[in-house]
This record gives structure tokens, C-alpha cells and sequence, in this order.
């Protein structure tokens, strides 16, 4: 909705807000860590997945809004317009009329954003470290040692860890292929 939000509207501040989404792009987030450590500390949230979500989604919203909101400059303005004179409300021009419409791009930010963030090793390891809330990734270290390295463990795990990629990929290939390929071809 906030790429909807920057494509749509023109208002005082829009190119100063989308260039600040563009700034969560270029700035890693690892930069905050032991502010966020201390946040989450604060708020009572180490050791929970909860940590987790709130940080991968601050850490995907920036290049997701940047991408969507070119996409969604791209559908017709004809389009909208005669959505409102059908009297179709804002909300329902954007589910309806530009959501679908955008899909493809929706389907190549979902993979571009899920596999470095389901590959991540930092996060997991310093906000939800105990036993209950270790993720598969950081789960399958368990098994490699300084001196000994169960290699049929390492494996399994990591090929159990690839499945949700992979049915992710499979679910949204042509929409991915799509969103990829858009911007190539006018």
C-alpha cells in the first residue's frame, strides 16, 4: 500500500519519502544491530520469532516499496480513473484493479526477499539463539566442529533447508519470470 501510496499521490515530500526508502536499501540493517539488540531486549523479545519477523520485514519493506511503487506507476491511469468513476473506493482500486495487475512484481520481490533472508545467518544467531527458536540454517551448525564435521548431517539438514525455497520458486516461477523480464521488454 505505500508503493501504491508514492506511485499514486503527489504530495509535499513524496520524492523526499521514496528517497528515504531508497536510503533503507543502500544502508544495511546489520549497521543497527546492538540497537536493535537492545530494543528487542527492552521490549522483551530476544529469544522469541517474533524478534525475527519485525526485523527481516523492516529489512525487506524498503526494496519491496522501491520496486512496487515503479511497478505500480506503470498501470494505466485510465484505468483507476474509470474505476472511481464506477465509484470504486481507493481500497478497492488497489486490491482490485492494481494488485492483480502487479503480481509478477509482488511474486520477484517475494523470492528476492525470502532466500537472504531465510539464508541468514546474523540475525537468528544474536536475536533468537536458544534451542526453541534456532532456525534450520542455524540449526544445521550445530553439527560443524572445530576439529569434527558430520558432513551427512550438515547435508541433510541443508536439503531439508532448501525445501521451502524451492516450493516458494515452484509456486511462483511464471509470475517470477514475468517480473523479471517486464522491465526488459518495451
Amino acid at each position: 500500500m505505500a508503493a501504491f501510496a508514492l506511485s499514486e499521490y503527489r504530495f509535499r515530500g513524496n520524492t523526499l519519502l521514496g528517497l528515504y526508502m531508497a536510503l533503507g536499501i543502500m544502508i544495511p540493517i546489520r549497521l543497527g544491530t546492538i540497537a536493535i539488540l537492545q530494543g528487542m531486549v527492552a521490549s522483551g523479545l530476544v529469544n522469541t520469532l517474533t524478534a525475527l519477523i519485525l526485523v527481516y520485514t523492516a529489512q525487506g519493506l524498503p526494496l519491496a516499496i522501491f520496486i512496487l511503487s515503479e511497478f505500480m506507476k506503470t498501470v494505466s491511469d485510465d484505468l483507476k480513473n474509470a474505476g472511481r468513476i464506477d465509484g470504486l473506493s481507493e481500497y478497492k482500486i488497489f486490491f482490485r484493479l492494481v494488485l492483480p495487475l502487479v503480481r509478477p512484481a509482488m511474486a520477484t520481490v517475494a523470492v528476492f526477499t525470502m532466500i537472504p533472508i531465510w539464508n541468514d545467518l546474523w540475525f537468528p544467531l544474536i536475536l533468537a539463539p536458544s534451542e526453541d527458536t534456532k532456525t534450520i540454517t542455524l540449526g544445521a551448525q550445530i553439527f560443524i566442529g572445530q576439529f569434527v564435521t558430520n558432513w551427512n548431517a550438515v547435508l541433510a539438514a541443508l536439503s531439508l533447508a532448501i525445501a521451502p525455497v524451492l516450493v516458494l520458486y515452484l509456486i511462483f516461477s511464471r509470475q517470477l519470470i514475468r517480473g523479471i523480464t517486464a522491465g526488459a521488454v518495451k
